[in-house]
């Protein structure tokens, strides 16, 4: 061995000591973390950690001016480019028809006494009308010139839809689900007949122009120091094989501290494909098992937060092979949510969070911990109860990282919720036609995601986004964002 090494170059020398010296921190590591396990944890472990990031963590201020500068150019492309427990009470914003209903026969020997009032929820379909500008035009007496106004800033130049249906068409599509033929047939009830072709177009160039807010989503979902992310799959009809369609996938990065999601599509479910947003990320990262992203959770700069609800139901699917142990597990697992749930009804700070996992949960954890590490012993490694334990064991340091801060959270369950309106939709129009569709398609998701998370209503969101988006200032395009919507709106309003 040591005369093969002394063939190599400096170069290649230097690329195995560092490989070594990797091999032996990440196995020096796997040894303190046993240790743990075995003999728990100490408080001081999660208390004034150096090494730990501070949330919340902004992005530079100079990557902030670039990216408004990316966003500006972006702006000015995009404008450029072709294009039954009781009775449920009724809503008091709603505008009211009244409608007096009075005995019949001669009331004229009679007084009113009182009235009893009955009231039901009504509609009336999607009302179409047609927006007509009329540009009046002057000339100069005299000859020079002729002079006439500008156009509003439009969606689609040249084109008939205007925002409101534009946003009804992608409302329809991608939050309740209705394929676009299915809403050509809504149209058709109504006497409007519109070509597939031209709703597809119309959808696409809408889509085209968000472009800027979700590059700009980008960017401050990069600059976040705590995401939690997943993949879920995506059919795609553009595929090498004849008559299949391609797996693709949506990684979905969540920012709990803010309520953000960004979808973000890629043809491959690999490594690669989280290289964009994870290459360089900095801070907490909370995920599922999936080996891509262990390679992440182990640079230095990271902190890999595992999901407690999979180790949950890791147990939960042993109840049948071992429901003594499995019981054992989920019942310490089950007291860890309490504590949170008790933390979020007394509405803790962060700090209190903190103090409150520390006196109650760390040692539920090493409770758990020193139990697992005795029994897995005597446990086989194939049986549904080694499985689980096996899975808690490999990440437990992980499983523990949830302590260090009373911002995280117990598990990943939010940007699974996130997550499920996809489902909802791969039932309803099943895949994408393209992978430029795909990711078309995850911009719009990451925005309603986004109001749903705030409490925004998406059309009225979207409606207003599409009328402004090409004429706002670029420094302002995050005033855009769902979560700022219900604020311009009650400043317009005052």
């Amino acid at each position: 061995m040591e005369t093969a090494l002394e063939n190599l170059s400096k170069e290649d020398l230097l690329k195995v000591i560092s490989s070594r010296d990797q091999k032996i921190d990440y196995l020096e590591s796997q040894l303190a973390m046993y240790k743990r396990m075995q003999f728990g944890q100490k408080r001081e472990r999660f208390e004034g950690d150096s090494n730990q990031i501070a949330l919340p963590f902004e992005a530079e201020p100079a990557e902030v001016v670039q990216q408004q500068e990316e966003t500006k150019e972006k702006i000015e492309y995009v404008r450029k480019r072709p294009n039954h427990k009781g009775r449920a009470k009724l809503p008091a914003h709603l505008p009211v028809e009244e409608i007096e209903i009075h005995p019949e026969g001669d009331l004229s020997e009679m007084v009113c006494i009182g009235k009893e009032i009955t009231e039901e929820l009504e509609c009336e379909p999607a009302k179409f009308y047609i927006k007509r500008y009329i540009r009046y035009k002057y000339a100069a007496k005299n000859g020079d010139r002729v002079s006439i106004a500008e156009l509003p800033e439009r969606v689609i130049d040249k084109g008939i839809p205007g925002a409101s249906l534009l946003a009804m068409i992608l409302t329809g599509k991608y939050m309740d689900h209705l394929p676009l033929y299915r809403q050509k047939q809504i149209f058709a009830r109504e006497n409007i007949q519109i070509p597939s072709s031209t709703i597809e177009g119309w959808t696409k160039q809408a889509l085209e122009k968000l472009e800027p807010l979700y590059e700009h989503l980008i960017f401050d979902t990069k600059s976040k120091g705590y995401l939690q992310v997943d993949e879920t799959p995506i059919k795609v009809l553009d595929s090498d094989k004849k008559g299949a369609a391609h797996q693709g996938y949506y990684w979905v990065y969540h920012a709990p501290l803010d309520g953000t999601v960004l979808f973000d599509y890629s043809p491959t479910r690999g490594g690669i494909a989280a290289v964009p947003m994870l290459g360089n990320f900095k801070g907490y990262l909370q995920t599922d098992g999936y080996a891509v992203y262990e390679k992440y959770g182990k640079k230095k700069e990271v902190t890999h937060l595992a999901c407690w609800a999979h180790a949950r139901r890791e147990f939960e699917k042993a109840l049948d092979n071992d429901k003594r142990r499995a019981e054992k597990a989920l019942l310490l697992i089950q007291q860890l949510y309490i504590n949170e749930r008790k933390a979020k009804e007394e509405n803790l700070s962060p700090q209190q969070i903190k103090e409150l996992r520390l006196a109650e949960s760390l040692p539920v954890i090493n409770e758990l911990g020193k139990w697992i590490f005795e029994e897995i012993k005597n446990t086989l490694p194939k049986s549904q109860i080694g499985k689980a334990m096996a899975y808690a064991y490999a990440r437990w340091d992980a499983l523990s990282a949830y302590l260090y801060d009373g911002n995280l959270f117990i598990d990943n369950n939010l940007v699974e919720n996130a997550i499920r309106p996809i489902a909802l939709g791969r039932k309803n129009y099943l895949f994408a036609g393209s992978h430029e569709a795909a990711q078309r398609s995850a911009m719009i998701y990451s925005l309603f995601a986004i109001c749903k998370k705030h409490e925004v209503n998406p059309f009225q969101w979207l409606k207003y986004t599409l009328q402004n988006i090409m004429s706002i200032n670029h420094k302002n395009i995050k005033e855009l964002y769902p979560q700022n919507y219900k604020q311009i709106i009650g400043q317009s309003n005052m």
